[in-house]
């Protein structure tokens, strides 16, 4: 990209780009130059062909300068083909429409004869008046009755210059207003589309890991028990069990097999199948998104349903508060201005570009939010449970040792085992293939079909003969795979602090993996933040057994576990908390943490999990460490200060107004001006940056 430094001072410049920007590349452009990892913040003018940018450090200047040189048109041409289906709102457009509100009004005002001018009044007084009519239809008396009052009253009093200029700065201040709320609404929805996914690529006989957006039409992709559908497309092969509920609302999977239509943002529960892609994957996770953000609005808090309620609750008192006005001092004009300033639109727009704000914010630092509701919850919460697979421990856990029984040898067992456990998405099963490809282990699968059996292991067939590998509760109680003392001695003393896995064939017990689980780095700094933030009770449920969640519970500093949990164990724990009146945070990542992590206040899971895991929880992490959750809570408290804040403030300043404007001390148009300019400026406020304490 061309370009010259027009001006610079440390930590910032303004370069001259070759030309002005056309209006289709300006949001692409800006995301593009704001990829640089040295750039806090892009601004594009693009009527002069201008760039201002922050950075950071002493480095940065030169990381920008060689970043701005190598973009070229295809950087462009990939994030318009990204973005071009969300529309951004853009501050010249902004101004040009307040241009043609200011530049109409004044025409009219100066240009046309007064019988003239108060005919179009009137005219455009139709559309204040019909939107009164359809609330007082509906039995409502809120803010657009509020509004024809006020104008009908100057129309009272033979005044249309006063009625227009009322509309006008109703007009100007709806303008901002929506512009405030549009903006928010799409910085929400960029942060999300930042977000990245990943789907299997089927090429040839090989499954290779891609990124979603690579997809294109007519790719095959494979889904299994426990992952998402990141595309829309068509079943080529298989049968799965679709939870849709994120489209549908149905809260039952549905059958998907050969020829069906299966959608982006919904999920397999059970089976396999192969998916051939038929749309653009920008398409269909915007779509996605948009339907996140629009179901948030579902999913508000009591804080937020408080602020709402209360304004409509106060719009009757503004009309008894008008006509008590009028009553008194017999004055029209002091009586619009009791009429011209209402809590309303501040209190609802304030809550929510404050929750927007957040997140779009938790967004950006790979937090997602299905509703304000979650923050609150988030602030509010006293115990917080945790998984351990995956949640505490790494995502990528590593066969430590094999040990082989029964005449097999441990090649044989670690192939066999890494054949069946390739089918599924768990760490542990990709821990056990991972070590048969570092050991050059190549098999070709002979077993029939594999079920899936959550928080136990996986049951397939060889020959005719019943093939099971998991958990020693599920292959030696449940299963009833006979282990000698000799055995029990030998196994424990190979795994030693590790998490063994059992395999078996046709009831005899063939080998025993030994699975190293190490912590996740920072973790127990993370917890040790969570309880500083008010987080009195940590708790860790496991599948695993007593001697290693011992280890990693001490590693981790939790002071209280509970092992060998199963699916059905962790839900009723959860339950037990809330019953006890505990506000509980549910954090996990597997298909056997959904029934916990659906029944907690507040269930949050780990972006690396299954997509079961992600449908049923409020929250997702798209990282694996635990620093998301301090950074959640904090941005959580501010959220509910700040709406706090945002409240008072309001109430302060449209009272200041109401009482300047019944004291005679402001004109009616003054009144509204101020009211419209305080309402966006708190709303500017709440949509800035939280400032989270460290």
């Amino acid at each position: 990209m061309r370009y010259a430094i027009e001006h610079e001072i440390p930590g910032r410049m303004r370069v001259r780009l070759d030309g002005c920007i056309p209006d289709r590349d300006i949001e692409p452009l800006t995301r593009v130059v704001a990829k640089c990892d040295a750039v806090r913040e892009a601004t594009l003018y693009p009527r002069i062909g201008g760039l201002a940018v922050e950075y950071a450090g002493e480095c940065g200047r030169d990381r920008v300068l060689d970043y701005l040189s190598s973009i070229d048109e295809g950087d462009v041409e990939q994030a318009r083909g990204d973005y071009d289906l969300a529309i951004v709102p853009q501050a010249h457009s902004l101004l040009m429409d307040i241009a043609v509100l200011v530049g109409s009004y004044f025409a009219r005002r100066w240009f046309l004869p007064r019988p003239i001018a108060a005919i179009v009044a009137v005219w455009r007084y139709r559309a204040f008046l019909f939107a009164a009519l359809r609330s007082l239809g509906r039995s409502r008396l809120d803010v657009p009755v509020l509004d024809a009052a006020a104008i009908g009253m100057s129309f009272a009093k033979r005044d249309p210059r006063t009625a227009s200029q009322t509309m006008f700065l109703l007009d100007l201040g709806e303008t901002l207003e929506e512009y405030t709320r549009a903006r928010s609404e799409c910085e929400l929805i960029y942060s999300l589309l930042d977000m990245p996914e990943s789907a299997q690529l089927v090429r040839g006989d090989q499954e290779i890991t891609v990124p979603a957006s690579d997809l294109r039409e007519g790719d095959i992709v494979a889904v299994r028990t426990g992952m998402p559908i990141s595309i829309d497309g068509v079943v080529e092969r298989g049968i799965a069990m679709v939870n849709q509920a994120t489209l549908t609302g149905e809260p039952l999977a549905v059958e998907r097999a050969s020829g069906d239509d299966v959608f982006a943002g919904t999920a397999v529960e059970d089976g396999e199948i192969f998916i051939r892609v038929k749309a653009n994957t920008g398409d269909t996770k915007l779509r996605s998104i948009v339907s996140l953000v629009e179901q948030s609005e579902a999913c508000k808090s009591e804080s937020q349903s408080r602020m709402e309620a209360l304004a409509d609750r106060i719009v009757p008192w503004n009309f008894l508060l008008a006509g008590a006005v009028a009553v008194a001092t017999r004055s029209l004009a002091k009586t619009s201005a009791a009429l011209m300033v209402d809590y309303s639109c501040a209190l609802k727009l304030t809550g929510s570009i404050a929750v927007l704000s957040a997140m779009s914010q938790s967004a950006k630092a790979g937090i997602t939010v299905k509703g304000s509701r979650h923050f609150e919850t988030m602030a509010a919460a006293d115990t917080i449970v945790f998984d351990k697979t995956g949640t505490l421990t790494e995502a990528l856990p590593k066969v430590s040792c094999v040990l082989a029984l029964d005449g097999w040898s441990r090649r044989e067992v670690l192939r066999f085992a890494a054949c069946l456990e390739e089918h599924f998405p768990h760490p542990v099963a990709r821990a056990v293939v991972r070590a048969a490809a570092e050991k050059n282990l190549k098999h070709r699968e002979r077993h029939a079909a594999v079920e899936y059996i959550v928080a136990h292991g996986i049951a397939s067939s060889l020959e005719g003969k019943r093939v099971v590998i998991g958990s020693e509760h599920f292959v030696v109680e449940d299963e009833g795979v006979p282990i000698s003392e000799e055995q029990k001695e030998k196994i424990a003393a190979e795994t030693e602090g590790l998490s063994p896995l059992y395999l078996a064939v046709d009831g005899e017990l063939i080998g025993v993996l030994g699975i190293e689980d190490p912590l996740k780095d920072g973790v127990a700094e993370a917890i040790d933040k969570l309880r500083g933030l008010g987080l009195k009770r940590v708790v860790m449920l496991t599948g695993d057994n007593e001697r290693t969640a011992a280890r990693i519970a001490q590693d981790a500093g939790v002071t209280e576990f509970y092992a060998n949990m199963l699916p059905a164990d962790k839900h009723a724990f959860v339950e037990r908390l809330r019953a006890e009146g505990r506000t509980v945070a549910m954090v996990g990542d597997g298909v056997n943490d959904s029934p916990a992590l659906s029944c907690a206040d507040v269930g949050i899971a780990m972006g690396q999990g299954t997509a079961i895991a992600k449908e049923v929880a409020d929250v997702t992490l798209s990282g694996g460490s635990l620093e998301s959750l301090v950074e959640l809570r904090k941005l959580s408290s501010a959220l509910m200060a700040r709406m706090d804040g945002s409240y008072k403030g309001v109430m302060a300043v449209n009272s200041a107004l109401l009482a300047a404007g019944i004291g005679g001390i402001l004109q009616p148009q003054i009144s509204s001006l101020l009211h419209n300019a305080t309402t966006v400026a708190l709303s500017a406020r709440n949509g800035s940056a939280y400032r989270l304490r460290q």
